[in-house]
């Protein structure tokens, strides 16, 4: 759940890499920071299932929180020694959410599966002839990668009728989807969109949702054809090269905390609504979908 935290941990304990003083340096410093930012989350309560008055205040101080953190890790000797590839920046943004959303969560249920998580995408039989298809299932399941889940652990027991051979399988069932990006551009658009078809065949109830920072997409795309459900760009900026980020006179804006209260509402209103669907409950009102 603590992906930014744990990113950070297994930079300190690599047996070869960021092992130089510069690096060790650099390191201590992010963790001091970190510490505080995530003591700073986890003593700030809600918001919860049941909307208040005090909500706008806490997503208020998780996103003034967040900028303060995000403006320490980006600058230029942090984001050059840890590059892209090291997950380092992009992990704070899936932290964030957990921290936002987990109180919510909690709400409903201990229960509940919430982060970082390996959700079901499809489910296969593969005996290997018909005499073993009597004897057990051999079922496969098929996963798929999401920075960020809400949803539900399943734990399923198949066994073919009349023997006494069980299959135990458990797998992450999710009810809201988040993929979180430092800038999406047009490719991630598209892989986001057959990610989230492909989820939604299988789990028609799933809300599929991309978060980024900046945008790199331009007027000609057509968002109508995605099959996401909704993007966020927490920054309302369009997206600039990182090199491009530290030169005097660029103005990054801040993360702005009405996108990420609509982000928050959005979601707890899903999960606290009525998804009944199906032909016959379409049939009875004369419209289907």
């Amino acid at each position: 759940m603590l992906v930014h935290g744990n990113n950070i941990g297994q930079k300190e304990s690599h047996k070869t890499k960021y092992q130089d003083r510069l690096s060790k340096k650099y390191l201590k410093e992010i963790r001091k920071e970190y510490q505080k930012w995530k003591t700073f989350n986890q003593k700030l309560k809600g918001p919860y299932t049941r909307a208040d008055e005090k909500d706008r205040e806490t997503i208020h101080e998780r996103t003034s929180s967040l900028n303060q953190y995000k403006d320490f890790i980006d600058q230029r000797h942090y984001a050059e020694k840890f590059d892209s590839r090291s997950n380092l920046h992009s992990s704070v943004l899936e932290e964030f959410t957990y921290y936002l959303f987990r109180d919510l969560v909690e709400d409903f249920s201990q229960n509940a599966l919430i982060g970082k998580s390996h959700t079901f995408k499809d489910i296969f039989f593969r005996p290997d002839n018909y005499g073993k298809m009597l004897e057990r299932p051999s079922t496969l399941i098929e996963r798929k990668d999401h920075d960020f889940a809400i949803g539900v652990k399943i734990n399923a027991a198949l066994r073919c009728q009349g023997s006494e051979i069980k299959e135990n399988h458990v797998w992450d069932l999710p009810a809201v989807v988040i993929e979180c990006k430092t800038y999406l551009d047009k490719t991630m658009l598209q892989d986001a969109s057959t990610a989230a078809e492909q989820l939604q065949h299988r789990n028609p109830n799933a809300l599929y949702i991309v978060v980024s920072e900046w945008l790199k997409l331009t007027d000609a795309v057509n968002l109508k054809k995605f099959k996401i459900d909704q993007v966020y760009v927490l920054r309302k900026q369009k997206n600039t090269d990182r090199e491009f980020r530290f030169e005097e006179g660029y103005v990054k804006n801040p993360i702005f905390q009405d996108v990420v209260e609509h982000l928050f509402g959005n979601v707890r209103d899903y999960l606290a609504s009525d998804w009944k669907s199906g032909i016959s409950f379409g049939l009875d009102r004369g419209y289907l979908i």
